[in-house]
């Protein structure tokens, strides 16, 4: 298994971390505040399980390797390593974590590429825990979270004589921003993506700082201010930081690059009044702002600030764009001397296309289905028009803002769905309609232009259905939409619309969910996991297709849900291109489940390399694939 992790930068909020871990002790303190993202840089390895050992090969920055190093799983051995300190420590201090919590063998991990450079700022202690701990998460299927990882990697960390603050396991959330609030004990981490690519260049200011003297200065001002410096300082690790963090938060989602550089420079302005008197020898920092000031980059940057503990350490620019950014770091290391780090926080890429498996048989609505294709039964939408059912799940599409849009169907079946959305009516019929209903016509044809029909020539389940779908959707992110489930909102927001913000937020698949009566839950794939947000947003541990109610009860529970209700599957998906890969694996491999290739057991692997979301959608699932549900479906959209 391939694995990957990124460094981070702290963009906004250094120190809060600790800051804000002092409110165990006083509540007065205000909570910490801080953003970061990961870095274009990282560890890179393959990982594989051992009956008995933990082995690690290293790759150093020059290209060199170190290595292997070998210990035995056992506790006693993993914790002596880890409380001698150096690199092998975080190895073996979020292994002895992982084997104290949970049941595991070994680990062969290759690190076969490391390009992240150590004590810049950047966390590299940090990436190699959070390494260890997805390692351990993915070989052996521990159900971590992505706040699971960060929470063993931090364990791990504070097992070795090292001292991290909290933020730093934060990489574990990738290269996207996210902010993080420190009170006391508790971490809230919220995910966001910004609408546009923005460049930033961090440069190592080939200085020295202590570290260890600013935040024992800075410290000094903790948990209770006993002077006016004291208050200063906190000051500006609460209340100041604050408001920067959530004006940079805003600009940041806002994509406003030139706002976002000018809150750079009056956060070190800030940072230079409150916090240089409580430690000058670090914090005057006179290679830092001479770098911040210096008139040769001034034309190629929006803003800039120092990075980390501060000092003259490790400096971050704001380019204007990707063509001043190449710029400045070339004006950087051959004028100034200094090396640099590029670092791009990309924009989320927009759902744009939908998939819409429809090529099923209908075997429960027989002999109905043997005279019209399921999807295009006759519903009575709550415009008034009768419709196939089909044509309701393609407008929720569009009208979420959806361009494109790919339909499974059976490859006899294809003319059937051609002739209703691509054939205009004969003239006879077209002069009977209204004018309304002529216009009408149309629209359905102009709904045609958005769909591509794409044949499924053996019927061999929905996971195989969507992997057909493969070469259309071409490496971007995409919605799945089952043919036979209509939805109704409780909002103003449609379900798929609601989906769609989940993944905007999220960054990674998301599903649909909804509640379900334990007496129901065989009908459909079924998930638990731990609330990101209660009763909102769910990082699912695991899925289940078509549990029975014992199983669901017994594996299945949601903190904080009633116990006979369980949280499934709603139909509608948003999806990574991982899933091709996975599912590309199954049938090359011919992995069927009950003679066919599933989705759930696909989505449960994208859950494992990606991390998967669950929303709970505001409203209400029809399912038109059965007698009992289709009746139900029209009495309700009837209404």
């Amino acid at each position: 298994m391939e694995i990957f992790v990124p460094g981070r930068i702290c963009l906004f909020g250094e120190h809060s971390d600790w800051a804000g871990g002092y409110r165990r002790i006083n509540a007065d303190l205000e909570k910490g505040h801080t953003i970061i993202t990961g870095t274009n840089q990282g560890i890179y390895a393959r990982v594989s399980s051992h009956p008995n050992k933990l082995i690690f090969h290293a790759a150093l920055n020059d290209g060199s390797r170190k290595g292997p190093y070998e210990l035995p799983m056992e506790r006693d051995a993993l914790l002596a390593e880890a409380e001698k300190g150096g690199f092998l420590s975080y190895v073996a201090g979020v292994a002895y974590q992982v084997l104290t919590h949970y049941r595991v063998r070994g680990l062969e991990i290759d690190n076969y590429k490391t390009d992240l450079p150590v004590k810049k700022g950047l966390s590299s202690s940090a990436a190699v825990c959070v390494l260890i701990a997805r390692a351990f998460n993915r070989i052996y299927d521990l159900k971590m979270t992505l706040r699971g990882e960060m929470e063993y990697a931090y364990l791990g960390e504070i097992t070795t004589p090292s001292r991290c603050g909290r933020m730093d396991q934060g990489c574990a959330y990738g290269n996207r921003p996210i902010l993080m609030t420190f009170d006391g004990d508790r971490i809230d981490v919220k995910e966001f993506n910004v609408p546009n690519n923005l460049y930033f260049v961090i440069v190592d200011l080939h200085a020295g700082k202590d570290t260890r003297e600013i935040l024992g200065k800075l410290n000094e001002s903790y948990p209770f201010p006993a002077t006016d410096l004291h208050r200063g300082v906190q000051e500006y690790l609460g209340p100041i930081n604050k408001k920067i963090v959530k004006t940079a938060e805003k600009l940041l989602t806002e994509g406003n690059a030139k706002a976002l550089g000018r809150l750079m420079t009056e956060a070190q302005a800030e940072l230079d009044k409150h916090l240089q008197p409580a430690c000058p020898s670090q914090l005057t920092a006179p290679i830092l702002h001479k770098l911040l000031s210096d008139k040769r980059i001034q034309p190629y940057i929006y803003g800039g600030k120092g990075v980390g503990s501060q000092g003259d350490g490790t400096a971050q620019l704001i380019a204007k764009d990707a063509e001043n950014q190449e710029k400045l770091i070339r004006i950087i290391e051959n004028e100034m001397d200094m090396s640099c780090l590029k670092l791009i926080i990309q924009s989320g890429q927009r759902v744009k296309k939908a998939v819409i498996p429809a090529a099923g048989f209908g075997l429960r609505l027989f002999p109905a289905s043997k005279a019209m294709k399921k999807e295009l039964f006759p519903v009575l939408d709550r415009d008034g028009r009768t419709k196939p059912a089909i044509q309701i799940i393609i407008e929720e599409a569009v009208h979420a803002g959806i361009e494109e849009i790919a339909i499974i169907v059976q490859p006899e079946d294809q003319p059937l769905f051609e002739e209703y959305f691509y054939q205009p009516l004969r003239i006879e019929n077209l002069s009977k309609l209204s004018q309304e209903n002529q216009a009408y016509s149309q629209y359905i044809l102009d709904l045609g232009h958005r769909l591509t029909f794409i044949p499924q020539e053996t019927q061999d389940g929905l996971g195989h259905a969507t992997y057909c779908a493969n070469d259309w959707v071409d490496g971007e992110p995409f919605l799945l939409m089952l043919g036979d489930h209509l939805y109704q909102s409780n909002t103003d927001i449609s379900c798929t619309r609601q989906l769609l913000n989940a993944y905007d937020r999220v960054g990674h698949s998301v599903v649909g969910l909804m509640t379900t009566p334990a007496k129901d839950v065989q009908k459909f794939g079924c998930v638990t996991g731990i609330w990101q947000e209660k009763d909102v947003l769910l990082s699912i541990t695991d899925f289940t297709e078509k549990p029975s109610a014992e199983y669901a009860k017994e594996h299945l529970y949601v903190e904080g849900m009633h116990e006979d209700t369980f949280l499934t599957i709603s139909g509608q998906y948003v999806l990574t291109p991982k899933i091709f890969d996975i599912l590309k694996n199954h049938i090359h491999h011919n992995l069927r489940e009950s003679g066919v290739f599933q989705l759930t057991s696909a989505l449960d692997k994208v859950r494992v390399e990606e991390g998967f979301s669950g929303y709970i959608l505001q409203g209400q699932r029809f399912d038109i694939g059965a007698p009992d549900t289709y009746r139900q479906t029209l009495i309700a959209l009837g209404d």
